[in-house]
């Protein structure tokens, strides 16, 4: 069996549907093939921000910015792993990007105008207006696509409601305490509950799942073929030209022809037991939340024709987990994003001694980790906070009140002690070094100090605070019994080393392009080189390095230059 296109795309995530939604509008055939029974990868998983300095939305809603800035931003905190051609291709048509889907698509956004980059401190920071994300989605405006759309995790929504960091995230985390919040949060739950009834499943779409029924919608409007269940097993080349690929399909082989070439965009690695084991640090600990068919297909077919890894200062995007266990037995990571930076929580290694500054990004949380464990001992640490914390902001997947806690507690996920020596024994950690942490925060605390690590002392962290809490929205003493503690390793959202590719996103062998190979997302190295500048700076890089790949291929990308 055989079939043609113009352009083949080999996964369904944020980058591979840039790139076919960008060459479909140019006029080329495009299929994407998805591995998976449905459509989205982890990008359907995702909180769902971009990072995109300069784009048209922050610019309308104020936000005055330049792409000099983010350069000397980037080159501050990418350091020799600043790569000047493919950065500047980045910070050229990220902006271009936003401003194509928005006036050629279904695809729209809001703008992120208070969230600012993580080192605030480095020259050319933004302090907000860098970030988009996709407006909210009625799934209903899918139509029988919806049964293709990735369904949200149960560990990262409430009931299968995907609800979005900021005003959205605040309304949930207050309805209790306000009247406004819980005149707001009624009717999300009220349309939820009918929609799980009409529809068996969320309806109101938001963060990753609105941006990937966004673009599966833009898609399917401008002709693009979807192939689900579709493994691409390995590229086809004639005289060195990459001309398409073979797929599986219900037990057989497919062979896809493409004239203008393939676009790798399967998700990187994060589920390759092998080359994670050869690339990640204390691998053995490790808990990705990249959706399991992401095992280096690309990497490995790419490899195949003469490609090889880029290198990066890390290989994942790293992002501490704990390990929930439901009670039908399914096991699964949570992320903890959210609640290290609101004040009242502090995280210890097993000797009871804080290692970071808990509000920094959680890439940065998990390095600080790994090079605070020592040798041949597995990387740990505990989130120490209280009773009244946990009602008040919830502590990893331990819902805030009114949600119970109890079965938390039961299940064993939270720890708990009236005093910090009896948490200490809980959890197996020194109780001398854990009562001298406390004794030492809670001496600053009281004043809004954190000598130590400087908690709340740029716009990053103070936005992961509480603003209403004072005088510091990051640090409050932790004081009042019973203590909690949930325990915390090494997870990633993703993966970072991926394939060596130039400012066109064509994938290189020996330095020059390979041609007909092209590749974005995870499957190429990331543009960042291994480092987390700000949230969103896995999204954007990957739309945009799948839009630049579709101009390319279309013949269009010194047009839009």
């Amino acid at each position: 069996m055989n079939a043609e296109c113009d352009l083949l795309v080999i996964g369904s995530g944020a980058a591979g549907l840039s790139a076919a939604v960008t060459a479909a509008h140019h006029g080329l055939r495009v299929i994407v093939v998805e591995k998976d029974a449905v459509l989205g990868g982890t990008s359907a998983w995702s909180g769902g921000w971009i990072w995109a300095p300069g784009n048209p939305v922050c610019a309308r809603a104020g936000t005055v910015d330049s792409a000099e800035a983010a350069e000397t931003y980037l080159r501050g905190v990418l350091g020799n792993h600043f790569d000047p051609p493919r950065v500047r291709a980045f910070l050229t048509h990220a902006p271009r990007m936003v401003a194509f889907f928005e006036t050629h698509t279904a695809l729209t956004f809001q703008p992120g105008s208070q969230i600012p980059d993580t080192y605030g401190h480095l020259p050319g920071a933004g302090t907000g207006g860098r970030s988009v994300i996709a407006a909210p989605y009625d799934g209903r405006a899918l139509g029988p696509l919806m049964r293709l759309l990735r369904p949200p995790l149960r560990e990262t929504s409430f009931w299968g409601l995907t609800i979005q960091a900021g005003a959205d995230l605040r309304a949930f985390m207050t309805m209790t305490r306000q009247p406004r919040a819980f005149a707001y949060v009624s009717p999300r739950m009220a349309r939820h509950l009918w929609d799980l009834v009409r529809h068996g499943r969320a309806m109101q779409l938001r963060n990753g799942s609105a941006l990937v029924a966004r673009l599966i919608r833009s898609a399917a409007d401008l002709g693009v073929e979807f192939r689900t269940d579709s493994p691409a097993l390995r590229l086809l080349t004639e005289g060195g030209l990459v001309t398409g690929a073979v797929v599986g399909a219900n037990g057989a082989e497919v062979t896809i022809h493409a004239t203008r070439g393939v676009v790798l965009a399967s998700g990187g690695f994060p589920h390759d037991a092998a080359r994670r084991a050869a690339q990640f640090p204390q691998n053995g600990t490790h808990l990705s939340l990249a959706v399991p068919s992401a095992t280096g297909d690309g990497l490995r077919m790419a490899e195949a024709v003469g490609a090889r890894q880029g290198e990066t200062a890390s290989p994942g995007a790293w992002c501490p987990v704990s390990h929930v266990r439901w009670p039908d037995g399914r096991q699964a990571p949570f992320p903890h994003i959210i609640e290290r930076g609101k004040p009242g929580l502090i995280a210890v290694l097993p000797n009871g001694r804080r290692f970071c500054n808990e509000g920094l990004g959680y890439h940065d949380f998990v390095e600080a980790l790994l090079r605070s464990t020592p040798p041949g001992q597995p990387p740990e640490a505990w989130l120490i906070a209280t009773r009244g914390f946990q009602r008040r902001y919830g502590l990893g997947i331990s819902r805030p009140f009114p949600l119970p806690l109890r079965p938390w507690l039961r299940r064993g996920y939270l720890k708990s002690g009236a005093t910090p020596e009896a948490l200490a024994a809980a959890c197996g950690i020194d109780p001398a070094g854990l009562r001298a942490t406390l004794d030492d925060w809670n001496r600053h605390a009281a004043g809004g100090e954190d000598p130590a690590f400087h908690r709340g002392t740029t716009p990053y962290m103070r936005l992961q605070g509480d603003a209403s809490h004072g005088p510091n929205p990051c640090i409050a003493p932790i004081d009042r019994p019973p203590y909690l503690a949930v325990r915390v390793t090494p997870g990633s959202f993703g993966t970072f080393a991926g394939l060596e590719t130039d400012a066109a996103a064509r994938v290189l062998r020996g330095g020059a392009p390979i041609p007909g190979l092209y590749a974005a997302g995870t499957d190429m190295a990331s543009v960042m080189g291994g480092f987390y500048p700000a949230g969103g700076i896995n999204l954007g890089p990957a739309l945009t390095f799948g839009h630049i790949a579709a101009l390319h291929a279309a013949g269009a990308l010194e047009e839009a230059t």
